[in-house]
């Protein structure tokens, strides 16, 4: 039944035949039962959410591992191709290699994002929180939704000198990419003249506010209400998954601010992301250093996937000896026969004996290496992993990682020998 302010309510009646001054009538008795209807819808989102982030979790650690090598392959092609000469007659000229290199790169990163947004399903990520320029992301964020949007609206800009706001750049990037496209996608295509997306930065109570307005189709009041809810979509199947405003949602909560709507159906929509003020100076971004160049060393590596032991080898040569095995149980038997290394980088999640078995076990064969081991994971996505890493208290890789990152915590381990 719809209320008079056009909320909908569920409703469960019986209808009776009673007597009525001597005359037969009917009666029908009837009860609102919307609250219960909504617990038990939650209550059935929940257990779908708990069997999706474990499959999400699960799916997001098998293509990081494919990724790690991937990512080390580039990368390591990447900086090679100053050294590499084009045959006579090759397709490819050195610009067009270079711009298929990068074009390769970002593709890579693109899937890791997608990769992360799965596993935030299971377990919310850690943000890589600091001082963030709103201007600078928002004007990335209109760049990257260009095609997007110049066929169904002009984009309006307005950027007030606000201070920095406390968030990750990456993710709050990814939030307001969302909000763009959820902009064009609910106004037609064609006539974008008469349109306009306006994108305003400004000084809110306590914090940075950025409000994305549309003249698109608007949201309806009856369902404004779900819009943040995980699965729910007005677009048309294939097109939205119905999760975007949901992971935006917790990204922005995540992050201390907040994410509201203002809308009018058949008028359009203004979305409004507000945050909280860096509490540190903003410092200008500075490119990574190279990666250090490794002293000689000799590394062993334990993964099930060779591919990724290829890559690392390559990535570390000329410097450094990696010896590759794939079954954490031949790693134990040299280690056990007295075979020592500089460094052993583990996966986590590895068949028959995984990452955390084998650190028990070095304390019985080798506990003098115990302090030398890296773990490396495509998502620890199970409460024991999980537990492991912490209890553990030492950085670990997750997959895929760049060669600055792997350098890094290989001489992290020297460094805290040192100590």
């Amino acid at each position: 039944m719809m209320r008079a302010d056009g909320s909908v309510i569920v409703f469960e009646g019986e209808g009776v035949c009673a007597d009525f001054d001597g005359q037969p009538c009917n009666v029908v008795i009837g009860h609102d039962v919307t609250e219960r209807d909504t617990m038990f819808a939650r209550m059935a989102l929940a257990d779908r959410m708990l069997t999706v982030g474990t499959l999400a979790a699960g799916v997001g650690h098998e293509i990081n591992n494919p990724l790690a090598y991937v990512t080390s392959s580039l990368e390591l092609l990447a900086a090679e191709l100053p050294n590499l000469q084009l045959a006579p007659g090759s397709r490819l000229s050195d610009a067009s290699l270079r711009t298929l290199v990068s074009d390769a790169c970002d593709g890579v990163s693109r899937v890791s994002t997608i990769v992360r947004d799965l596993r935030s399903l299971s377990r919310p990520e850690d943000e890589a929180r600091g001082a963030v320029d709103v201007a600078s992301v928002l004007a990335a964020s209109v760049k990257m939704a260009h095609n997007e949007l110049r066929h169904r609206a002009r984009v309006i800009e307005s950027y007030e000198s606000v201070p920095p706001v406390a968030a990750d750049a990456s993710r709050l990037g990814q939030v307001f990419l969302n909000l763009l496209l959820n902009a064009a996608q609910a106004i037609p295509e064609g006539h974008a003249e008469q349109n306009a997306i306006t994108i305003r930065a400004g000084l809110a109570p306590g914090g940075v506010r950025v409000d994305i307005s549309d003249t698109g189709s608007g949201i309806s009041p009856a369902i404004i209400g779900r819009i943040f809810d995980p699965f729910f979509t007005t677009k048309a199947p294939g097109i939205g998954t119905g999760l975007g405003l949901s992971i935006s949602h917790q990204i922005i909560r995540s992050m201390d601010g907040d994410i509201t709507v203002d809308s009018q159906a058949g008028r359009g929509s203004t979305f409004t992301v507000t945050l909280p003020v860096a509490s540190t100076p903003q410092q200008a971004a500075t490119p990574d250093a190279p990666p250090p160049r490794l002293q000689v060393r000799r590394i062993l590596l334990i993964d099930d996937e060779a591919a990724v032991g290829r890559a690392l080898e390559a990535l570390l040569a000329p410097e450094t000896e990696v010896i590759s095995e794939q079954r954490a149980g031949d790693a134990l038997a040299r280690l056990a026969n007295g075979e020592r290394f500089d460094v052993i980088v583990c996966d986590l999640m590895m068949p028959e004996i995984s990452g955390i078995e084998l650190y028990a076990h070095l304390a019985e064969v080798a506990p003098d290496c115990r302090g030398r081991i890296i773990f490396m994971t495509g998502g620890a996505f199970t409460p024991d992993a999980r537990e492991f890493l912490d209890r553990l208290d030492r950085p670990h890789l997750e997959k895929p990682f760049s060669e600055l990152q792997l350098r890094r915590a290989i001489d992290g381990i020297f460094a805290a020998e040192l100590r």
